[in-house]
């Protein structure tokens, strides 16, 4: 049995759960509403405040399909709840990130400035010049976005230079040394 399968997603107050034809998930919080499909073999039940989700069969597609559909739910109703966010750190010598409106400016050595617009759903907030939070009810296009900030310049292990996350640890090399 899979071990967060087998857990039921517990329902919060504030949160409304619908279950439609071909396990259509629609999920409605106080923070939005997010709506996917879910995998067709796997049984979904609401059930006393919770949503409890079952497999077919012991086949592998159904065992992996379980903890996953699962985890779904319960990210879609940690969303709606609290949200996400992803905190990202750009270091560098003239590095630094601008916002106007809902366009994100980031100035990261290239000849031209990066120029990138928040996705729908998704909020990118600045802390100083150098902090960026990208926040949203959608863990999937959180990460994804904040992803997609980080590849314009991933950070390199010399200096250090580049965008982090900052969770991140950056493993750093030892530069060349000088002829004797």
């Amino acid at each position: 049995m899979s071990r967060i399968g087998k857990l039921p997603v517990e329902i919060p107050a504030g949160v409304e759960i619908n279950l439609a034809e071909g396990n259509l998930l629609t999920v409605k919080g106080p923070k939005g509403t997010l709506e996917r499909k879910l995998a067709d073999d796997m049984n979904i039940a609401i059930e006393a405040g919770h949503v409890v989700v079952t497999r077919p069969s012991d086949l592998k597609k159904h065992r992996a399909l379980h903890g996953l559909t699962r985890t779904l739910i319960f990210n879609m109703v940690e969303g709606v709840t609290k949200g996400y966010e992803k905190l990202l750190e750009i270091n560098g010598v003239g590095y630094r990130a601008a916002k106007q409106g809902n366009k994100l400016t980031l100035t990261l050595g290239y000849s031209h400035p990066v120029e990138m617009i928040d996705p729908e759903g998704i909020e990118t907030v600045l802390e100083g010049q150098n902090k960026i939070t990208v926040k949203g009810i959608d863990k999937e296009k959180v990460g994804q976005f904040a992803a997609e900030i980080r590849t314009k310049r991933p950070p390199e292990p010399y200096k250090g230079k580049g965008i982090k996350y900052a969770s991140e640890h950056i493993r750093r090399k030892v530069g060349k040394t000088g002829k004797k």
